[in-house]
């Protein structure tokens, strides 16, 4: 997760780019998964922790990160 690494993450979910200059915005599930992926932690592990965090069911939580994952790979956040 080098391209995460490279991020300027603030704790209130301002992401920039440095690369790009460009900057992007996350609500608080994202901010929690970006510092999961961060971590280096499994998809597994991050979809245990979101129906914890954030109260919702295995499913809603597996989509919710493969949704975001994807953002990720769009922005080119991640490989």
């Amino acid at each position: 997760m080098t391209k995460l690494n490279s991020l300027a993450i603030s704790d209130n979910g301002f992401i920039f780019k440095p690369s790009t200059g460009e900057s992007f915005t996350t609500n608080n599930m994202g901010l929690f998964i970006i510092n999961l992926l961060k971590e280096g932690k499994s998809s597994d592990t991050i979809i245990s922790a979101i129906t914890e965090e954030f109260e919702v069911d295995t499913i809603t939580a597996e989509r919710d990160l493969y949704d975001y994952l994807d953002f990720l790979r769009v922005e080119k956040m991640i490989d």
